[in-house]
């Protein structure tokens, strides 16, 4: 493993696999608040939200945060 990945704590996780443990930890509501974008507060579901952050690395960078905070927490 080279050190670009070793040192990356989201290397090896898949954005679907962030995106439920998310909305199984906190819900929809919560992650909401915490990023702020129109998938997750209207009709949300995990697909419409994929599409929308593989095409909007500013929401998906939010949403990588909550996640790295997340994990943080549990440990």
């Amino acid at each position: 493993m080279n050190d670009e990945h070793k040192n990356n704590p989201l290397h090896g996780i898949t954005l679907k696999t962030l995106l439920n443990e998310l909305v199984e930890y906190y819900g929809w509501e919560t992650l909401s608040e915490f990023v702020n974008i129109h998938c997750f507060q209207n009709n949300p579901s995990i697909n419409s939200c994929l599409k929308f952050l593989r095409k909007t690395p500013w929401a998906r960078e939010k949403v990588e945060k909550v996640y790295l905070a997340m994990k943080k927490n549990n440990h």
